[in-house]
């Protein structure tokens, strides 16, 4: 295929796959359970950072993980406090553990209460044409307050190599437009031509076919290469064709 027909070929699919239907198998149903903005965030952020692994098992311990948290994920943020932890001591998705959800909500107390917010935090360094160099501040900001060296590993660093494929899965749920009820377009001091496709396997083994990727891992610099051919094709929403190459490798085995 010639770039023109990619793209065509391409669009056609995000038509198909960016649908509501698409939240029925999709970890992003959770944070559709909520309508303020920091309940969507919260939500979000803490289901991407478990969205690894069968998706019927993230989906089943993400609405677990709200349940602990009483299904008012941003009160129970604010209100959280280190001694009274016994309830969220006991939760495991895969390697991520009872030790790791308690910094992670102690954080995102920091966060909301100092730093005003995820939006903010996100948006700081932010660039023209990425969010990695924001994801890495992120983090650090993340991990600012004392930690369990373990629980590290739960947060990718873009300019340690890594894809980061939830944070950038996250990013996407928050930034893009909800012109079709899937994503939720709640942040407005990102664009969408900012966002980096979320690479995992699927995406990287449909983008490997259609020639919009050479590189063998799914790392860093993959990203880049993808990024860079998505944006030939739309520079305004490149991160639209995630729904194109997920949908091909997960549904189609294209």
């Amino acid at each position: 295929m010639n770039r023109t027909e990619l793209k065509q070929f391409l669009d056609a699919k995000v038509l198909e796959y960016e649908h509501p239907k698409f939240l029925e198998t999709d970890p992003i149903q959770i944070p559709h359970k909520f309508s303020r903005k920091e309940d969507i965030e919260i939500s979000a952020f803490l289901t991407a950072t478990i969205a690894w692994g069968n998706r019927k098992s993230i989906i089943k311990n993400a609405n677990k993980l709200m349940e602990l948290m009483g299904n008012s994920p941003y009160d129970y943020v604010l209100e959280y406090e280190v001694d009274k932890t016994d309830e969220l001591s006991n939760f495991v998705h895969r390697t991520f553990n009872g030790e790791d959800l308690n910094y992670f909500i102690k954080s995102l107390q920091n966060i909301y209460v100092n730093h005003n917010g995820l939006e903010s935090v996100f948006a700081k360094k932010s660039e023209a044409n990425s969010m990695q160099t924001a994801i890495s501040e992120f983090k650090k900001t993340f991990f600012e307050l004392p930690h369990p060296t373990r629980t590290q590993k739960h947060v990718s660093d873009p300019l340690k190599g890594s894809a980061a494929k939830r944070i950038n899965m996250f990013l996407r749920w928050m930034v893009r437009t909800n012109a079709t009820s899937v994503d939720f377009g709640i942040w407005d001091s990102i664009s969408p031509s900012q966002l980096s496709c979320p690479l995992d396997v699927h995406s990287g083994n449909v983008g490997r076919k259609l020639k919009l990727l050479t590189r063998k891992q799914n790392d860093a610099k993959a990203l880049a290469e993808l990024d860079k051919n998505l944006r030939k094709l739309d520079p305004l929403d490149p991160v639209k064709y995630d729904f194109a190459l997920f949908g091909l490798g997960v549904f189609e085995k294209f």
